[in-house]
């Protein structure tokens, strides 16, 4: 089930990209166990877990890092896995003693999967952020917003998702792939900053060759053109245009009715672009998104109407594709992307953390009676759905 059915990763619980990575993981097929905290196991068995979509597709198992016996549990589940995945500050996993050297030492191909969002070292290194933070160093934020106002936070799928889960994942792919050709495994730091930064590729390279302008709102697709922009219609909704292609635009011109008018300024001088937006505004305003949708779905212009969550899973294109599926009753995105012969599901919905510590520790080769005598040291601990 899914490309990477076989693959074996640990994963330490937190929060936001350390758990998308995951999941992105267990889409693919890979078996992957999240390793939670004892106390998030009892604070677990009083909530229903099955919306905390980001933790779906692996089981629990509930650990007590802090006694030596949960150590050594999370050690003995690294000797088989090809991959750990953690998100703490830098240097806590050491002090937990399930630092990279340790469990390299136990398992020679692990690859040893680390995310922050300064890096593990550098003058910020330690330092607490968020998103925001860390887009708002490498240039990222600054580039987003309005002409004249203040930048603009685009959710966190810049530098959580963007630069963290997806740049994590891609790492501990990547060193699976290497481990399995030299035998030898390896730590990746992967940091949200940087991950960003990769992601601004081609506006550096653009700002290299004097394309790219760092007052913001003022660029050909940061909002500064008519033909990349967005506009609101005569319902107060909201629709989408992408024409940038000159051919694009023509299509954009005719099915706007504004190719008749004779004195349009040349698509791309900039000194035109607020009178063309001007009138795009007015001409969009005379038509509802609906109407526009019957007009222009579907065509070259490069369209879309912008939806919010609700209308987006119901959109013909995305119900056609299975975009969105409903597992335990919980509608959300599918596994992304499609395989044509290794397709993906999702394995399982959310689990309550520890729902599956006993199976997995059996599954994983531990005994009965080592797990009992886990339990007796209050080392793990094994929850049930109400």
């Amino acid at each position: 089930m899914g490309p990477l059915a076989g693959v074996r990763i640990v994963e330490i619980a937190g929060i936001g990209p350390g758990p998308m990575c995951a999941m992105l993981l267990a889409d693919l097929g890979a078996e992957v166990i999240r390793i939670d905290r004892t106390e998030a196991a009892d604070l677990g068995m009083k909530r229903d877990p099955k919306a905390d979509l980001l933790n779906r597709g692996r089981r629990s198992l509930a650990v007590d890092l802090k006694t030596p016996e949960g150590v050594e549990t999370v050690l003995k589940l690294v000797e088989k896995a090809d991959a750990f995945t953690e998100g703490f500050r830098p240097g806590v996993t050491e002090r937990l003693g399930i630092g990279p050297d340790v469990c390299l030492k136990r398992n020679p191909k692990l690859v040893y999967g680390r995310m922050t969002g300064w890096g593990q070292h550098g003058p910020l290194a330690h330092a607490a952020g968020h998103d925001i933070n860390y887009i708002s160093l490498v240039g990222a934020l600054n580039a987003i917003g309005r002409e004249g106002e203040p930048p603009v936070a685009p959710l966190n799928l810049v530098g959580d998702f963007g630069g963290g889960a997806l740049y994590l994942a891609m790492g501990v792919l990547a060193g699976i792939i290497e481990a399995r050709t030299s035998g030898k495994g390896q730590v990746i730091d992967c940091a949200m900053t940087e991950g960003a930064a990769s992601l601004m590729t081609i506006f550096y390279a653009m700002k290299a060759m004097g394309r790219w302008s760092e007052e913001r709102g003022t660029n050909a697709i940061d909002g500064g053109s008519h033909y990349y922009n967005v506009y609101e219609t005569k319902d107060g909704k909201f629709i989408s245009i992408g024409s940038i292609e000159g051919k694009f635009y023509a299509e954009l011109l005719e099915k706007t009715g504004l190719d008749k008018q004779g004195d349009l300024p040349g698509q791309l001088d900039p000194q035109g672009w607020k009178q063309m937006k001007s009138r795009l505004r007015e001409v969009f305003l005379s038509k509802t998104r609906d109407e526009w949708c019957d007009i222009m779905e579907g065509s070259d212009v490069c369209f879309a109407p912008i939806l919010n969550l609700e209308e987006s899973m119901a959109h013909p294109h995305n119900q056609a594709r299975g975009s969105f599926v409903t597992v335990n009753g919980v509608t959300q995105p599918g596994p992304a992307p499609r395989f044509s012969r290794t397709e993906c599901e999702i394995q399982k919905p959310p689990s309550i953390p520890g729902e599956d510590t006993d199976a997995v520790l059996a599954d994983w080769g531990f005994s009965a009676d080592e797990i009992g005598q886990l339990h007796s040291a209050k080392a793990i601990k094994q929850t049930h759905r109400d």
